[in-house]
């Protein structure tokens, strides 16, 4: 097939994607958003596996007209974040729960959402929504971010003016077997504004999300999220990020189970002396059903004396697969830049998978840029030290896969979040032990 009918194809399943989805409707200005994206997934097709970064991850599960279903688990006794004070903002099956949500007027937070301010003719969101998913697609697309903007009806808009005293939670909770959310977040901190985002639960059996956050100059912005419990939940979660002169943008990202749950973030740096870090711990066993967990970065440096870490650890077995595709971009310009990224993969038998695709492109000479990528199995000599000291085999691979995870978990800067993910993540692996 050549290039040109590869294309087509696409497009021609974009468009019975769409003719088959109901485009929601809403206010002029969401109704000029959403009309938008569809002309850009029109243009760019849905995804195929012979595009670019789509190689290692089939696509065809999370655009199909209607979701696989899933096996609902019982809530967990203590969900994540359950001992933080936090605003709570609970989705239920890709739904909004106000109900069962915090009241959302908080000081330096305007929240309001998705789908009663799409309602409106005027909003504080109307010239940004979108407008960093449709920014993402030079030079490499992002169709999954537009078709999230096309049919999304649900989500959050929130704006942030000034230090906010506790963390804002997205709490996804899931009750139908064959749910199928899309959810668009719209995050704007305006100057020297700080907040904290954490997000967790299963949300659907198949989820597409989009969140876009816009940090102006001086900006602070933490996100903490956890993507666990449901075995069948198909997830294509994508961020997309606009950093501008001295804001710090940090997000962290635990994936456990999950038959398919592909990552996506784009972050472009605009602004000089601009911190990003961008981290995730997966861990994935096959003997509970698929496990394919997807982190794909693309990282741009446009500042000068900026900095960047990406920092992700898989532990894998009994057939799990992990991916990690990342990318650093340095454009002409962006002298001073230093970015780090590695990728690393645990493997606790013969049967799992690493594919890893690190990347660098440098168009600037004043730059410290590393990447890399490693997989490996538990350090014999490691293990044999503890056991010769009297550690019982069993636990001291287990103490061993913990410190492997411990790296990425340590890029979260609040202790008592970074504590509760440890032990979260101890608890999965001592269950996992053999």
């Amino acid at each position: 097939m050549s290039r040109a009918q590869a294309l087509k194809a696409k497009q021609t399943a974009a468009v019975a994607r769409i003719d088959v989805a109901n485009l929601p409707t809403g206010g002029a200005w969401l109704n000029g958003a959403r009309k938008a994206a569809v002309s850009r997934l029109q243009q760019m097709g849905l995804p195929a596996r012979r595009d670019e970064y789509w190689g290692f991850t089939r696509p065809d599960l999370l655009v199909a007209p209607a979701a696989q279903a899933a096996p609902v688990l019982p809530v967990e006794a203590v969900p994540p974040f359950d001992a933080i004070e936090r605003l709570k903002i609970v989705f239920v099956d890709g739904v909004l729960d106000l109900e069962a949500s915090d009241d959302l007027s908080a000081e330096n937070l305007e929240i309001s959402s998705l789908a009663e301010a799409g309602r409106r003719d005027i909003h504080w969101a109307q010239d940004l929504y979108g407008a960093l998913e449709a920014a993402a697609h030079d030079p490499v697309a992002r169709p999954l971010g537009a078709l999230n903007t096309a049919l999304a009806t649900e989500g959050v808009l929130i704006r942030v003016t000034g230090k906010v005293s506790r963390p804002v939670s997205l709490c996804y909770l899931r009750r139908e077997a064959e749910s199928d959310a899309v959810l668009h977040h719209l995050i704007r901190l305006e100057a020297g504004a700080e907040m904290t985002l954490l997000e967790n639960g299963p949300a659907a059996a198949r989820l597409n999300k989009v969140t876009e956050v816009d940090l102006a100059a001086g900006a602070s912005f933490h996100h903490v999220r956890t993507q666990g419990r449901d075995h069948g939940r198909q997830a294509v979660a994508l961020l997309f990020a606009r950093i501008a002169e001295k804001a710090r943008f940090k997000s962290f990202t635990l994936t456990v189970n999950g038959a398919l749950t592909r990552n996506e973030a784009v972050i472009d740096i605009t602004g000089d002396d601009a911190v990003v870090t961008i981290a995730g711990a997966a861990a994935g066993d096959g003997s509970d059903g698929v496990f394919h967990q997807d982190d794909t970065i693309f990282l741009t440096h446009d500042g000068v004396n900026c900095q960047s870490r990406q920092v992700f650890k898989k532990v894998l077995r009994n057939g799990a697969t992990g991916v990690f595709q990342g990318k650093i971009l340095v454009r002409p310009g962006a002298q001073k830049t230093d970015g780090y990224q590695l990728a690393q993969a645990l493997m606790l038998d013969d049967d799992s998978q690493f594919l890893a695709k690190p990347e660098l492109e440098i168009h600037a000479d004043d730059v410290a840029c590393s990447h890399g990528a490693t997989v490996g199995a538990i350090d014999e000599e490691a293990l044999f030290y503890l056991v010769s000291r009297g550690v019982p085999r069993r636990i001291a691979k287990d103490m061993l896969v913990l410190a492997f995870l411990a790296d990425a978990l340590d890029e979260i800067e609040d202790q008592p979040i970074r504590d509760d993910l440890k032990s979260r993540l101890q608890g999965w692996v001592e269950r996992h032990a053999r």
